[in-house]
């Protein structure tokens, strides 16, 4: 296995992550309104419930308020953004295939 970059793993699992998170959603939605059947797997078992959730709009405070600086207060953040290196292609073998992805000659790669 060769070395990979710290910024190129970094930008990879990125992409992974976004994967994943995209699947879920897709998952989640099709769970939230199966028949009871199909919430349950060989290993797990799917729980949809309903749960009130008190939040706080700061949409909602007079303009007054939401644009007073005593009110707000600054803090430092580190951003670590991945961007494309323009001079070379893709890493060769990504994105990684996942089951029900196909190859080029229409072979399932898993």
């Amino acid at each position: 296995m060769h070395p990979i970059a710290a910024a190129d793993e970094l930008a990879e699992i990125r992409a992974e992550i976004a994967r994943l998170q995209t699947r879920e959603a897709e998952l989640r939605a099709t769970l939230a309104s199966a028949p009871q059947d199909m919430l349950i797997g060989r290993w797990h078992r799917v729980e949809v419930t309903e749960q009130r959730v008190l939040r706080f709009d700061s949409a909602l405070l007079p303009r007054e308020i939401r644009e007073n600086p005593a009110f707000w207060r600054e803090s430092l953040r580190t951003v670590v953004r991945t961007l494309p290196v323009q001079a070379r292609g893709p890493r060769p073998g990504w994105p990684i295939r996942r089951s029900g992805q196909s190859t080029a000659s229409g072979r399932s790669m898993h």
